[in-house]
């Protein structure tokens, strides 16, 4: 009667470069460049208050960079010169261009250093995208 797990799969790595709009699910390894909080406030909910923090951190690889969305406790482990990998991120299309994102079905772990040099003259969050609908006759 002992029912056996399926064994666990190993994370199939996507590389900045590869990443498209209106898709999740990847994993990446990526080194925080720079972190900006562009939000903070104290939310009352019942008895405690809330603290809703939210930064916009450039993270990258040797393929190009995005901006990443990091809410409440992943923008303290989102710091310059920090290697991490996010598990089940997601592409969020904000204003016309990609940022990338971990809610709460992801992760992010800090990780060791990598071996790689940010590609920064290929910034994906720059590329503007726009909705088109096709009409098929």
């Amino acid at each position: 009667m002992a029912e056996s797990k399926p064994a666990m799969r190993k994370p199939e790595f996507t590389k900045v470069n590869q990443l498209r709009p209106g898709t999740s699910g990847h994993t990446l390894t990526v080194k925080v460049v720079s972190s900006k909080t562009v939000l903070q406030k104290g939310r009352a909910a019942g008895s405690q208050v809330r603290q809703m923090r939210l930064a916009e951190c450039l993270v990258g690889d040797e393929t190009g960079m995005i901006v990443f969305t990091a809410r409440n406790e992943q923008v303290d482990l989102m710091k310059p010169d920090t290697t991490v990998i996010l598990r089940n991120a997601k592409i969020d299309m904000f204003k016309g261009s990609m940022r990338l994102a971990v809610d709460k079905w992801g992760r992010i772990e800090v990780t060791d250093p990598a071996n790689f040099t940010v590609k920064e003259d290929n910034n994906l969050s720059l590329i503007e995208y726009e909705l088109v609908t096709v009409v098929e006759e």
